[in-house]
């Protein structure tokens, strides 16, 4: 009963810039790494950017020096900062978390149900 909640999306010019926010429910007992991936009409699903419980980050070649990842543990959400957004961002983005569940329930990662972000003027 874990879900995963994005908020953040819209239009927005080149050049322009979104936060995206996923915020994480339910019955769980901790979090280990949160990340966003985005996809395009037609495209497969490609990494954004990653950040571990202890604040590592990494970033996929195309957004790095735009993007910024960040964590709020307290808070379960986990953000995307977009600065000087391209045409080539436009995407719907997803948010993904791994946790580990209760007693027995073992280690799983959860999809958020996707934001879109379109870039164009």
């Amino acid at each position: 009963q874990v879900h995963l909640v994005e908020s953040g999306g819209g239009l927005v010019q080149p050049g322009g810039s979104l936060r995206l926010s996923c915020a994480a429910s339910g019955s769980f007992f901790s979090i280990y790494g949160m990340g966003w991936y985005r996809q395009a009409p037609g495209k497969q699903r490609e990494l954004v950017a990653t950040i571990t419980r202890g604040g590592d980050t990494n970033y996929a070649d195309s957004v790095k020096g735009r993007f910024t990842i960040s964590r709020d543990n307290a808070q379960n959400t986990v953000y995307v900062q977009m600065n000087s957004l391209k045409p080539e961002d436009t995407a719907v983005y997803y948010c993904n978390i791994d946790l580990q569940l209760y007693g027995t329930g073992g280690r799983r990662n959860y999809w958020g149900q996707g934001t879109q972000v379109i870039v164009s003027s």
